[in-house]
Order: C-alpha cells, then sequence, then structure tokens
C-alpha cells in the first residue's frame, strides 16, 4: 500500500482524486454525483475561500496501479476559534471495503492533524455550510437530496473499527404537498409577527435575491450566537455561498424573517436537482448545464437545507414562523409534490417531535464519528 499527499499542482493526481467515487459508486443507482466544478474547486488553494483561514491535505491509497482510497483531512480554524477546541475535520473520504486501506488512509490522516497541534477528528464534515454532514447509517435505498452524502453500508464499519464513536446523529425527513399541517401554527405565525412587528421577505428574481442575500454573513454568524459546533462564516465565503445557491435557487422558496430592515430568520430551500446531475455525471459542460436547467424547471421536488433565527428571537414564536414558511413552501408552488427537510440534528429533539407531530417522516440517518488524537 502507498500513500500519498496529493499535489494540488499535479493535475493526474487531483483528477485521481475525483475519479475515485465513480468507481466505487458505478454499481449503486442511489448514488448522485457531486457538481464537478464545486469538487475541483476545493482542491485550489489560491480559490477556495476555505484556505483564506485555514487548511487542508488530500491523501490516495494505492496498491499496485489501482486507487483503492482517499480521505480530506481539515484544519478548520474558525471552527476551532468559534468553539475553543483543536479538532480536525475528515471529509470526501471515499475506499473499497478494505480495512487496511481505510487503517494507512486515517493513520496519514491523523499523522498530518497531529503535526498542526490538532487533538481531536471530527467528522464527515466539510468546508462550507452547504456541505452535507456525516455518513449514511438509514436510508440506502433512498436517493440522496442534492448535496447530500451517500455511501456504501460498509463505511461505518470501516469507521468504527479505527476507534470512531458516535458523536451525533441527523435526520432528514420527507413530507408531502399533501400533507395535513395544523392550521394553528400558521395563525399563531400570523399572531407572532404582527406581534413583534416582524414581516417575511420574499424574492422574485435572482436579482432580487442577490441583493437579498447582502446580509446573511450576520444572520448566519447571529443564528449561531450560543450555539455549540457552528463555523462562523466570512465576506469571501458568503459571497461563494451566494453565487452557488443563486444558480439553481427558485428565488420564490427562500425567505427571510425581517425586524424593520434587519434580517432576524431566514429558510433556505431549492429545487432538488440530484436526477440531473445522475444522469450528466455531475458535469455542467459541454451540455450538462441544459439538462440541469431542464430538471430545475421541471423537478416536483424541493430541498429545505436550513432554517433559523438570531437568539434573541428563539423561544418567542420563532420556530412556529419557520414551520409556517417550510409548509408553505411546498404548498404554494402546485408543481412541488415532495420534499426534503435536510439534517435535523438529534439534539434537538423538541423539534424534531414536532415535525414527526406534523407528519414528515424521518427516513434517513447521518452519523458524525468523532476520536480523540
Amino acid at each position: 500500500m502507498n500513500i500519498i499527499q496529493v499535489d494540488h499542482a499535479d493535475r493526474q493526481q487531483v483528477q485521481e482524486f475525483l475519479a475515485l467515487p465513480f468507481r466505487i459508486y458505478r454499481d449503486i443507482p442511489q448514488w448522485v454525483p457531486p457538481l464537478q466544478t464545486d469538487e475541483r474547486l476545493r482542491l485550489d488553494p489560491k480559490r477556495y475561500p476555505f484556505y483564506k483561514h485555514s487548511n487542508a491535505a488530500f491523501f490516495l491509497a494505492r496498491q499496485n496501479a489501482r486507487t483503492m482510497g482517499r480521505l480530506a483531512v481539515l484544519d478548520p480554524f474558525r471552527y476551532n476559534e468559534h468553539n475553543n477546541e483543536q479538532t480536525a475535520f475528515f471529509y470526501m473520504f471515499e475506499c473499497e471495503n478494505d480495512r487496511d486501506t481505510t487503517s494507512e488512509l486515517f493513520a496519514a490522516g491523523f499523522d498530518w492533524a497531529r503535526s498542526r497541534g490538532l487533538t481531536k477528528m471530527l467528522g464527515p464534515k466539510g468546508f462550507t455550510a452547504l456541505d452535507g454532514l456525516g455518513l449514511l447509517v438509514k436510508g440506502f435505498e433512498h436517493r440522496p437530496a442534492f448535496g447530500l452524502p451517500y455511501n456504501p453500508p460498509y463505511y461505518p464499519e470501516l469507521i468504527e473499527a479505527l476507534g470512531f464513536e458516535k458523536a451525533n446523529d441527523i435526520l432528514s425527513g420527507y413530507m408531502s404537498a399533501d400533507t395535513r399541517f395544523p392550521e394553528r401554527i400558521h395563525k399563531l405565525s400570523a399572531r407572532i409577527q404582527e406581534r413583534r412587528g416582524l414581516t417575511i421577505a420574499r424574492f422574485r428574481t435572482r436579482r432580487e435575491l442577490r441583493a437579498g442575500l447582502g446580509g446573511l454573513k450576520a444572520l448566519y454568524n447571529g443564528a449561531l450566537a450560543g450555539a455549540e459546533g457552528g463555523t462562523p462564516i466570512t465576506d469571501e465565503e458568503v459571497k461563494a455561498l451566494a453565487n452557488q445557491v443563486l444558480w439553481f435557487a427558485d428565488p420564490k422558496l427562500i425567505k427571510i424573517v425581517m425586524k424593520d430592515n434587519r434580517p432576524v430568520g431566514f429558510l433556505l430551500a431549492y429545487p432538488d436537482i440530484s436526477a440531473a446531475l445522475q444522469k450528466t455525471k455531475g458535469r455542467l459542460f459541454p451540455f450538462g448545464w441544459l439538462t440541469m436547467l431542464r430538471e430545475l424547471r421541471t423537478t416536483d421536488w424541493i430541498n429545505i437545507n436550513g432554517a433559523g433565527m438570531v437568539e434573541e428571537y428563539r423561544g418567542l414564536g420563532g420556530t412556529a414562523i419557520l414551520y409556517s414558511e417550510i409548509f408553505k413552501s411546498v404548498t404554494e408552488n402546485p408543481r412541488y409534490h415532495h420534499a426534503e427537510v435536510v439534517q435535523i440534528g438529534l439534539e434537538n429533539d423538541k423539534m424534531q417531535r414536532e415535525l414527526q407531530n406534523f407528519g414528515i417522516d424521518f427516513y434517513k440517518m447521518h452519523r458524525i464519528y468523532q476520536c480523540s488524537l
């Protein structure tokens, strides 16, 4: 077994790293390829905003001439600063069902993390707020929502054999446009908005949406206040996230809760383009963008991929507003019939129970693992 650290300037090594999942998943119809332009950008320290404040290393495992596995290990400075930790993330793990390969891959990752003074490893956890979390441990029969991890059932066994233990489980739930949502929640939302002087900012065009996302940094970081495990975002990361969201967004699905002219809450939802990514193998060019555009106009699925309120509005009816807007997003446009509410942590058991009572079926589970270094 030969473990190498990827040289970002070596196109062949970068391509080898990016190509491995297509072999691992070639016989798994549920898998959705990532958007290849985004994946390649992660390995470009000169262009990717993450590297302005943090660092990462990418490893390949080869046996003879065969690529057996890959691994990214992140040194996330802003996460550690915010949470007062010395934690490394692992991400982009892919491997054949071989414990020796996994062991040697992670041994290289552990050594790199220790050399940077890090004392714990957590993952899978990625570079940005939009990166999906964890290894799939339930729901292998379902296609993943765009951006969410999918993996063969043997991955958790490989990780646990290294001494990793469960840090957290995260649920994703299905709802349909036919789900009966309590009218009292809509009425409560309206009363809270009137009483607190709140309004819901709606967008008709991408131009309006881009302007409305201008306060995303303060809003997102404000929603993190008092919460553990998050990572504050920078201006450059906001711009990159906005660009990523804007190209596949339906502006009407993204909503900002406003207090006067200040954003105090948000709901991110967008059309699911997983089927198009499967057809194009994650490529936009030369003609993949046409397939993507067609899917954006015809898909009847949406993903609800983030909701939050700044600290002063939590517990004051803010969740009722978010619940109401989640269900309105699914039912207001007759084109949409299905939705996935993605990645709600089990530690947020109140939200999970409430959504379950509203008819959401939590049919997928991802697990985040941790170990000491």
